[in-house]
């Protein structure tokens, strides 16, 4: 009876012990499935559209769920702000998921490029202002395709003219600041006003031409040129008329026109002997 009871023991132990077995295995696969899916969608990105907003979410460290992106490099903090999408149809890009920040970025540059474009077109400076902050924006996307960049590049060299007239404008008032500041303590009673007056006496000639040169090139030489006008073409003068044909000299059909032709010469006349007839 002992053996039997030994017997039914071990039976329920080895029982009970496969059954934590299998237990701990399923559960230990669940957890392993469990880390894997939250791997994968702490890596994934996606976007959604919130108040008018393009916003970059990236997944959390859990099987389901995302956040608004914030990347720990502040230089790039600006990339992947929210983006005004302004009545653009993005709906194609809110079901994607992206499984790397280069395949977002390829998905960005179309939305911020898009925006851009007719900005840097416009005449006005507050819009050109705004579409090359797109630009830039757009220039930081480090993971855009070859043809992308070429595309950037290329709206880049449309701006840099007008890049170059607000750093002429910027140069003229901080000269003209300058100047002003010298002024005031060169007058002042201060221990610097002697540097400052001897500062502004070296400076102030040539920094007044260049303000003036600075002011001239972007208020004026930059306004729209008047097309050159081609010189007055002088009137065709007329060809010269040819003399007319002098006549041609008619024959003389009178009568002193015969009597004036020449004669043949008669035998006795040209020196020789007239021939006798047979």
């Amino acid at each position: 009876m002992n053996g039997t009871a030994q017997q039914g023991f071990g039976y329920r132990a080895r029982r009970t012990f496969t059954r934590l077995l299998v237990f701990t295995l399923i559960l230990g696969l669940g957890g392993v499935v469990v880390f894997l899916l939250s791997q994968l969608n702490a890596r994934t990105f996606t976007l959604a559209l919130q108040d008018g907003q393009l916003v970059v979410m990236k997944g959390r460290n859990a099987p389901m769920g995302a956040l608004p992106y914030r990347t720990g490099d502040p230089r790039l903090a600006d990339a992947y702000a929210p983006i005004a999408v302004e009545g653009q149809d993005v709906s194609s890009l809110l079901t994607r998921k992206f499984t790397d920040r280069d395949e977002l970025d390829q998905a960005l540059f179309p939305v911020l490029e898009s925006l851009a474009r007719p900005r840097i077109a416009s005449d006005e400076p507050a819009r050109v202002d705004q579409g090359l902050y797109y630009l830039r924006r757009a220039e930081k996307l480090s993971g855009i395709t070859e043809e992308q960049r070429l595309t950037l590049q290329k709206h880049m060299v449309d701006v840099a003219y007008y890049q170059a007239r607000q750093k002429l404008e910027d140069a003229r008032r901080l000269v003209s600041e300058a100047l002003t500041q010298l002024k005031l303590a060169a007058e002042s009673q201060s221990r610097n006003a002697r540097s400052a007056n001897q500062m502004l006496s070296a400076v102030a000639p040539p920094a007044r031409d260049l303000e003036d040169a600075l002011r001239r090139a972007v208020h004026s030489l930059s306004g729209p040129q008047a097309a050159p006008q081609a010189p007055p073409q002088a009137a065709p003068q007329p060809a010269p008329s040819s003399p007319p044909p002098a006549p041609e000299p008619q024959p003389q059909t009178t009568g002193e026109a015969l009597d004036e032709a020449p004669q043949a010469p008669t035998g006795t006349d040209a020196g020789g002997v007239v021939p006798t007839p047979p």
